[in-house]
């Protein structure tokens, strides 16, 4: 091999480290965390959207704990014909591009939930839902792909709306809804964006 061949064969290494670098540089930006519970947080800008907007009444509340954490609480009622719950964040433009999914740290009560996202600043805007299981006093961490998120509109799917995009997210929430009725409880340590697991 010839001083040139060696010298060649090292400047390649090195690009290839560097691509490397990038590459797992790029993964670890895409990595953020949104809201740290743990940490301390206003829970004041967390507003509660229940079903008495429509006739309902059902009731929640969403605080922080004081040993940490946060719990979205309450009691769901099936009363005249309604039967949710939801909390969501306040508006804030959140520029999640190069991630792909949620993950959140949370302890349910076995109930089945929805983690929700929006993409624009009103009320009256398509919002995106994708529905998780819980298990009762487990702590779990749940990844949520934004590609599996369903746009809805006052619970009608809606099916001539663009997907979720993470460049345009501006608020995130929780839900219960599905005729679950009776109390209920969430706790809440961190969500967080990241890229999906083999990316």
């Amino acid at each position: 091999m010839t001083l040139h061949d060696a010298t060649s064969l090292r400047h390649v290494a090195a690009l290839g480290l560097a691509d490397l670098a990038i590459t797992m540089n790029t993964h670890a930006a895409s990595e953020r965390i949104l809201f740290d519970f743990k940490a301390s947080t206003n829970s004041s800008t967390w507003q509660i959207v229940n079903d008495d907007v429509m006739g309902g009444v059902s009731t929640s509340r969403f605080q922080i704990l004081a040993n940490g954490g946060a719990v979205f609480i309450g009691v769901v009622s099936l009363e005249n014909d309604c039967g949710f719950a939801s909390v969501r964040s306040a508006p804030a433009r959140h520029d999640l591009t190069g991630c792909r999914c949620f993950v959140i740290r949370l302890r349910g009560d076995g109930r089945r939930y929805k983690f929700t996202a929006r993409m624009e600043t009103g009320f009256n805007t398509p919002l995106y839902q994708c529905a998780f299981e819980t298990n009762r006093g487990a702590w779990e961490e749940h990844r949520l792909a934004f590609k599996d998120f369903v746009p809805t509109f006052r619970g009608r799917i809606l099916t001539d709306v663009p997907p979720l995009d993470p460049g345009k997210i501006t608020s995130v929430g929780l839900l219960i809804s599905e005729k679950q009725d009776g109390p209920f409880q969430l706790e809440v340590a961190w969500i967080k964006t990241a890229p999906l697991s083999g990316d």
